[in-house]
């Protein structure tokens, strides 16, 4: 595998205005993104905004960022445009995904990431985490996974996601990490198509991929990173980091 590293970013959060420039302790939060995903060790990492304010501060720091369509619908149209920019030769077969709001994700999780999607033979790989905090078992806005694992528990095959409280056939419930690896032809595919209805339902874009067929694994991770979305997840990270 040779894989690129790819973080969309924007800026038109409605509960975070400005959220990737955000400061973390004197950081822009999608710096410390970029920095983590280099940490990796995996291949370059390169940001991917409709923003020049989130180009200017990703350069500012060393790294490399390129300018995307402002109107494009989803983080991941925005970085297949973006792989279609600097790697339009095909040199990159995976494609890995970081949201842009992950400033504390472990980078031992990316190589888990791109390892699940080596070892499984699927078309993406992503990751959960047990939910442990019982008020995250109800809550829409942490996304559940829904698992057939494998025998030892460590890796397994996506079979739906949801925001509700779903069943999992034991009394784990399991956090999906919002971090994707895909193959390139399947994100090409991906990309292609049209939303679909469980995804426009659940307003879950991974939906629309396994509507289509596509394979999905998912390995397992003890903890899911802190994922800043409001005022009150960004104060988290500011002692976090601080």
């Amino acid at each position: 595998m040779n894989p690129i590293l790819l973080i969309p970013a924007r800026m038109a959060s409605t509960r975070l205005p400005d959220k990737p420039l955000a400061d973390i302790a004197g950081v822009p939060m999608i710096v410390r993104v970029w920095r983590q995903a280099v940490a990796a060790g995996l291949g370059p990492v390169v940001v991917a905004t409709g923003e020049p304010a989130i180009v200017a501060a990703v350069e500012r720091a060393g790294g490399r960022a390129v300018l995307t369509d402002p109107g494009l619908p989803s983080g991941s149209d925005r970085i297949w445009a973006a792989l279609g920019m600097i790697d339009s030769g095909g040199k990159h077969d995976v494609v890995v995904n970081l949201q842009g709001d992950l400033p504390a994700l472990d980078p031992g999780q990316i190589r888990t990431v791109a390892a699940a999607l080596k070892t499984s033979g699927a078309d993406i790989a992503t990751l959960a985490a047990p939910i442990e905090n019982d008020a995250d078992r109800d809550n829409p806005a942490v996304v559940k996974a829904v698992v057939a694992w494998d025998a030892d528990g460590k890796l397994g095959r996506a079979l739906y996601f949801t925001r509700a409280a779903a069943p999992t056939g034991g009394a784990t419930l399991w956090h999906h990490v919002g971090l994707y690896a895909y193959r390139r032809e399947a994100l090409e595919s991906f990309v292609a198509l049209p939303p679909s209805p469980l995804e426009t339902s659940e307003k879950l874009e991974q939906l629309r991929a396994l509507e289509a067929g596509m394979t999905i694994a998912v390995a397992r991770v003890d903890e899911a990173p802190l994922s800043v979305d409001t005022p009150g997840d960004l104060e988290r990270a500011r002692k976090l980091l601080s």
